[in-house]
């Protein structure tokens, strides 16, 4: 699995349509990331923000907007309160998770401390409500406080669903809708709303958003046991050393047998792993066709997004969105 350049094309069009956006959208993000009397918050802050993640999550709230006709400025809050929300769940989870990489970078949990990560991933919560409340729409700050608060619901799922085999596809479907899929749909749900949008537009964006976001996730899960760090910006089998349950090994556990089993419980529910266990772990993945399996899961998801798309008006920019969908689940072949 690997990502190829040509399908860089879609997210890297978007980035060009809406770049003059995204300017202003980074120099808001670096103007509210400023602490007058705590540098170390600017300083955590720059190490992720900058670090060259693709800015999805932004552009997919400036892209609803102006594929709407918005003309306004509020979309660019929006897009920097959405990348806040999101900096700051990385932030958390990369201390619950214990990570050392994020991005090809070290994390900032291990640059500074865990105090730090978490602190300021708590301010950067508070900023992000900051810009929500200077639209003045109150559906916009329930949307994204909702979000914020599904994100948080769905990370604490995961960490009771973790380490159980008998954890199954729908409650992974719940995590992953909370923790990936809840700010997709915001992003794009608050797009429609600031531009004035239908009622039926503004579902249908909330639903694409929704869709791409678990195919996203999907996706992210099926690379851990097959992409390079270079492609998913973490240690490939990080996953598996974290004893988390995605769909690949569900489906896999779902299909074990006693033996198998076994190996399942070792691994993943009393953490005794040892040398070759994820190579085996793998080939039982391969052997039941988990893998491929789940990359169909990814492929119905980003179809579904697809077909959200119908209901709202044709423009370049939904277009682009049409192809991102494919995009995302093209990073896996």
């Amino acid at each position: 699995m690997s990502l190829d350049r040509t399908v860089q094309k879609p997210i890297d069009a978007l980035a060009a349509y809406l770049v003059g956006d995204m300017d202003a959208v980074n120099t808001l993000i670096r103007t509210r990331m400023a602490s007058e009397h705590a540098p170390r918050i600017p300083e955590v802050t720059a190490h992720l923000v900058e670090a060259g993640g693709k800015r999805l999550r932004p552009m997919l709230t400036l892209a609803a907007a102006r594929m709407l006709g918005y003309q306004g400025e509020h979309h660019v809050r929006l897009a920097a309160t959405v990348e806040f929300i999101h900096t700051a769940t990385l932030l958390h989870d990369d201390v619950v998770d214990e990570s050392a990489q994020r991005r090809g970078r070290p994390t900032a949990n291990l640059l500074w401390d865990n105090k730090s990560s978490v602190l300021v991933g708590d301010y950067l919560f508070s900023r992000s409500f900051q810009l929500m409340v200077e639209t003045g729409s109150l559906r916009v700050l329930d949307i994204l406080s909702n979000a914020s608060a599904t994100i948080a619901e769905g990370e604490v799922l995961q960490l009771s669903a973790a380490q159980d085999l008998r954890t199954d596809e729908g409650i992974y479907m719940k995590v992953i809708r909370g923790k990936t899929a809840a700010l997709f749909s915001a992003a794009t749900e608050v797009g429609g709303v600031i531009a004035g949008a239908p009622e039926e537009q503004v579902k249908a964006l909330f639903t694409y958003g929704d869709a791409l976001g678990i195919a996203f996730q999907i996706v992210d899960d099926l690379l851990d046991y097959g992409g390079t760090s270079s492609v998913i910006g973490k240690n490939t089998g990080d996953d598996f050393r974290e004893r988390k349950l995605t769909m690949p090994v569900i489906k896999a556990v779902a299909q074990a047998s006693a033996e198998e089993r076994d190996f399942w419980r070792r691994v993943i529910e009393k953490g005794d792993q040892r040398d070759g266990d994820l190579e085996h772990a793998m080939s039982l993945m391969a052997r039941h066709g988990t893998m491929e399996a789940t990359r169909e899961e990814a492929l119905r998801w980003a179809a579904e997004a697809k077909t959200a798309l119908d209901a709202l008006p044709a423009h370049d920019l939904r277009d682009m969105l049409r192809d991102l969908a494919d995009y995302v689940v093209a990073r896996v072949k």
